[in-house]
């Protein structure tokens, strides 16, 4: 998955982009303080995007999006 379209749906939960470390980008889901690393490669697994929206308590990308 692309990791830009991630973002996107990351904006559309109403998350936000916090901090940029060393390796990963740091997002935020302001409505419960969970916040979640991204890697920054173009190209982002499944199971990782999956595992990225479940740590910051929103609604699963579906894999054709």
């Amino acid at each position: 998955m692309k990791r830009l379209i991630l973002e996107k749906h990351l904006r559309a939960q109403g998350c936000y982009l916090d901090r940029e470390g060393a390796n990963h980008s740091i997002w935020v889901n302001p409505v419960n303080s969970q916040t979640s690393p991204m890697n920054r490669h173009a190209e982002i697994p499944y199971f990782t995007a999956v595992a990225i929206c479940k740590q910051l308590g929103i609604e699963i990308i579906r894999k054709g999006k």
